[in-house]
Formats: structure tokens, sequence, C-alpha cells
């Protein structure tokens, strides 16, 4: 348990420095456009762009593997929609928000330095095609889901429109598939070239880390909305069993593969969600208390899981 406290606790920690400093210094949010746009637009794609690039083509075309992970975000995504409904009274706008947040866990700022660090190298084949298959399915379907309670009432090719840009254009998918081009064509960057993204890459979790924790000391934190703890507890407990079963239903899977999957679906509610929340002006307090809540309670739940992973009591066969 103390090698998974010495794992764990300098991620959470990062997290915690943040969190203290934001609350401690009064310093406007626009502060962190500079680092947030470093973060999504140089140093987790770089990031993502080597874990892709490094990783033979031949392990990145796993159709089964991309199924069962993208039908367990999927899943996870419809139970936290009608829990809203259900639960919370939402309205279908509010509801495809709370399914946003119940399917779509921090595998941008996260996910890839925490499942390197956990499983290794083994892991950075799963985690660039969960990013990317998980992006494409949630940027795509809540944004037409979204379109269909606009009272503006745009030409569906519009909003197909904008979907597609919005996927095509995302710096972190654009990466890695940059990256899958490379291993597929076995391209490799001059040396200087890889120095330099090695640099940005190491830079990545330390940054992507203290971030979060800034952005989510400056969120408003008001009355727990009853939707709330059950998106959350469909985040960081039901999606992570769901894929549990799809891994086994769906395998074999090699073991680093399976357990990625698990990791990354044991993450909390992303801060896109709060983002996304405040572009439509919809569910904007429970969105940004949903991550708060969340990134606070993976720190019992997702340790867990690594507790699992290292002592051999999470294993596929």
């Amino acid at each position: 348990m103390v090698d998974i406290l010495n794992l764990a606790l300098p991620y959470f920690g990062l997290i915690f420095i943040g969190f203290a400093c934001g609350k401690a210094k009064g310093l406007p949010e626009q502060g962190l456009a500079w680092m947030n746009f470093f973060l999504l637009y140089v140093s987790l794609p770089a990031l993502l762009f080597g874990i892709t690039s490094k990783t033979p083509f031949s392990e990145l075309n796993n159709p089964p593997f991309l199924i069962a992970t993208t039908l367990g975000t999927a899943s996870a995504f419809v139970l936290a929609l009608f829990a809203g409904r259900l639960i919370g009274r939402l309205s279908f706008r509010e509801a495809t928000l709370a399914g946003l947040s119940g399917g779509y866990g921090n595998i941008g700022y996260m996910g890839p330095g925490l499942a390197l660090a956990v499983l290794g190298s083994r892991a950075a084949a799963p985690t660039a095609l969960i990013f990317c298959c998980d992006s494409i399915f949630l940027f795509s379907i809540v944004p037409l889901l979204i379109a269909l309670t606009d009272g503006k009432r745009r030409h569906w090719l519009h909003t197909l429109g904008l979907v597609v840009r919005q996927i095509v254009l995302n710096p972190l998918i654009m990466s890695a598939c940059a990256g899958a081009l490379a291993a597929a064509l076995h391209l490799h960057p001059p040396v200087a070239i890889d120095n330099m993204l090695l640099f940005l890459q190491n830079a990545a979790a330390p940054m992507a880390l203290f971030v979060l924790g800034v952005t989510v000391a400056l969120r408003p934190f008001g009355r727990v909305p009853w939707e709330v703890p059950a998106v959350i507890a469909v985040k960081i407990l039901i999606h992570p069993l769901l894929v549990i079963g799809l891994m086994v239903l769906l395998g074999p899977f090699a073991q680093p593969w399976a357990a990625t999957a698990v990791l990354m679906a044991s993450l909390p509610p992303a801060l896109n969600v709060f983002v996304i929340a405040r572009q439509n002006d919809s569910w904007i307090e429970p969105a940004s208390v949903a991550v708060l809540i969340g990134t606070f309670a993976s720190v019992i739940t997702l340790t867990s899981v690594m507790w699992l992973m290292q002592t051999g009591r999470l294993v596929f066969r």
C-alpha cells in the first residue's frame, strides 16, 4: 500500500498544491489562459504524438478494444443522462451535459501521465486510442443532442459541419493521428526535434495537474443538486465496472490494455464538462460542483483501483 501511496500522492499532491494556490491567491482566471494554451496546443499534443509514434502500428489496430472502451463510455453517458432526467428533473439539454459529466473523464490532464506512471510504456497505445475514441464519440454526440434543443433551430448540416470541424481541428486528436501515421510509415523525427518533443512531454503531466487544481479552486461551489452525486457515482464507480465487464465479455485483451481501460474509466469528470456547460449556458453550477467533488472523491476511488492493479487483485484472463 505504501508503494501505491508513493505513486498516487505526487499526482494528487500537485492537484492539491494547485487548489491551495488558487484559493490562497486572488488571481484572475484569465491568468490561466496561456498555461491552458500551452497544455492543449503544445505539451499534451507532444505527449500523445510521442506515445503513438513510438508504438508499433499493429498494436494500434485493435478494433475489439476500441469497441469495448467506447461502448463503456457510451453506456456511462446514457446512464448519467437518465440519472439527470429522473433524479434532477433536468431538461434534455441539461441532462445531456450531466451525461457528459458521467461519461467523459479527465483523460487529457490526468490520463496519459497517470497511466504511464502506473502501468509503464505498455499503457501508451491503449491510452492514445481511448483518448481519441472517447473524444470523438462525446464531441460528436453532445453537440448533436444539444442542437436538438437549440432554440435557433440551425440546419442539421450546419451542426454536423461544426461537429466535424471540432473533431478534426482538436489538437490532441490531430497529434494522436499524426503519431499513428508516423508509426505506420516508420517515420522518426531528427534527434534535435525528438529531444524537444521529450522536453515538452515531460512538462505535460506536472503542469496539467497543477492547472487542474487551480481551475477547480476557482470554480464556484454552491448547493449540491440531487443529480450530481448520482452522476459522480456513474463516472467513478459504474463506468469502471462497466469497462471491467466489457473487457471480460469482448476479450481476452492483454493485461496492460485491459488495466489501462479500467484506469482511464476511473478518472473523475473532466474540466471540459464545465467549459462546455458554460459555452451552452446550461447546467453550469452543477457541472462545476461535479468536477470539484468528483476530483476529490477520486483520491479514494482511483487510488483503490491502482492498489488493486499493483497487488494483482484485478487480473484479466
